[in-house]
């Protein structure tokens, strides 16, 4: 299954037959066939024809709506569903608190040790008193984990352990392209952009697996509930941050693949973004990295990170359905 990224301005979606065709001013671009289509990613102004969106909602298959640099504006879903006493459970569970807590410090630990992984990596590359000391960091905050007795205690911790880790994630690019820290709204150097198209498409993904396992994305453990803010999806991602886009991005910039023609400064906010062949770089490399395969270090099976975001979005429906004892966050080794 693929999802079919969009980025061609003033594109058009069509169905004809068993298949997919983006084409533009009359002439083909690319075909696919339709039932290898998993999600629909628009980036811009593409135009869909009827027929694919009756097709789309018939299906159930995701289809997002960005601008051409990522921003989200929303999406196309059928209104249907049959996981009402599921979405019931979550509500219920959202609603009390040493269960929201329990599975908000899983969320946190995860992500934290995944970073602690990372860093790890390249310590073996690069001997730095930062990378000891923000190892050490993460490792002081995940000690105070079971300790933090609100949402708030926890996330003072993952935002202080986090500051520590993108400190220490400067000191293993080859080259920073001006990057100190994590900012956004707007990015204001490459790098910054990168990592925040990245959690853009990572956001997506997570949504999606929330969704096809008939969880409510807006009803979240760890972030705050907030109109047309898909909590539960942030809450997900959270623990594939660093191994996914993390990863992508240290990869594009040491192996020399992005270099500074692939980003253009914007006029309105001074932010810098992806131009339209940096976002199709970005995309393909994102993809190489979550069809990546592992072990999934709870199932203990050979899948790809993809299959992994709807693994951990089940485990997590797991747990509100009271059928296992804690959510547990993926791994990396």
């Amino acid at each position: 299954m693929a999802v079919l990224y969009l980025t061609q301005q003033g594109a058009t979606l069509r169905k004809e037959g068993e298949l997919l065709t983006v084409s533009k001013d009359g002439k083909p671009l690319q075909e696919i066939p339709a039932i290898k289509v998993e999600q629909v990613i628009i980036l811009g102004n593409i135009n869909l024809t009827t027929p694919v969106i009756h097709y789309l909602l018939k299906r159930g298959i995701d289809c997002v709506f960005c601008s051409s640099y990522g921003k989200y504006h929303g999406r196309l879903f059928s209104t249907e569903s049959k996981f009402g006493t599921l979405r019931q459970q979550q509500l219920q569970v959202h609603h009390d608190k040493p269960q929201t807590l329990a599975i908000a410090r899983e969320i946190v630990r995860g992500k934290l040790l995944n970073q602690r992984t990372m860093i790890l990596r390249y310590s073996r590359e690069h001997e730095s008193n930062e990378l000891r000391s923000a190892c050490e960091l993460i490792e002081e905050s995940l000690k105070k984990l079971e300790r933090a007795n609100d949402i708030n205690s926890l996330l003072g911790l993952e935002g202080y352990a986090s500051s520590s880790y993108f400190a220490s994630f400067k000191m293993v690019l080859k080259k920073d392209f001006g990057f100190s820290s994590r900012a956004r709204r707007p990015p204001p150097d490459p790098v910054n952009s990168m990592l925040s198209f990245g959690y853009t498409l990572l956001t997506y993904d997570a949504q999606s697996a929330v969704c096809a396992v008939g969880l409510d994305p807006f009803i979240g453990f760890l972030h705050t509930t907030r109109y047309s803010s898909p909590s539960l999806a942030l809450d997900l991602m959270e623990e594939f941050r660093p191994i996914i886009v993390d990863s992508t991005v240290l990869k594009m910039v040491n192996s020399h693949i992005v270099h500074e023609s692939d980003f253009r400064n914007a006029e309105r906010n001074g932010g810098v973004f992806l131009t339209q062949d940096g976002i199709k770089k970005f995309i393909h490399h994102y993809e190489e990295r979550v069809h990546t395969r592992i072990t999934h270090s709870i199932d203990k099976i050979q899948v790809s990170y993809r299959r992994c975001f709807e693994l951990q979005a089940r485990h997590l429906q797991r747990t509100i359905l009271g059928k296992e004892p804690e959510y547990r966050p993926l791994l990396a080794k």
